[in-house]
């Protein structure tokens, strides 16, 4: 489960066997969000998070989608 990075308690990961579209996870406590960014960042699932929290981890997406994709490629492209 390669980790992306990780700030202010959220957790970006992919998972070994992740497919396309490009997408992360996102973790913070027993929240999980998935976020597909392949074009523009948006929302696909959330499980337990409070919406501030996914507010933040969408805008935490956005400003590392470079090194979300740079990530993708390096274990999955």
């Amino acid at each position: 489960m390669p980790q992306v990075f990780e700030k202010d308690g959220f957790k970006f990961f992919f998972y070994s066997n992740d497919h396309r579209p490009i997408h992360v996870h996102v973790r913070k406590g027993e929240g999980e969000a998935i976020f597909n960014v392949e074009g523009t960042v948006e929302l696909r699932e959330s499980y337990g998070m409070k919406v501030r929290e996914l507010a933040r981890a969408e805008e935490l997406a956005e400003e590392n989608r470079s090194i979300i994709l740079k990530k993708w490629n390096e274990h999955l492209g």
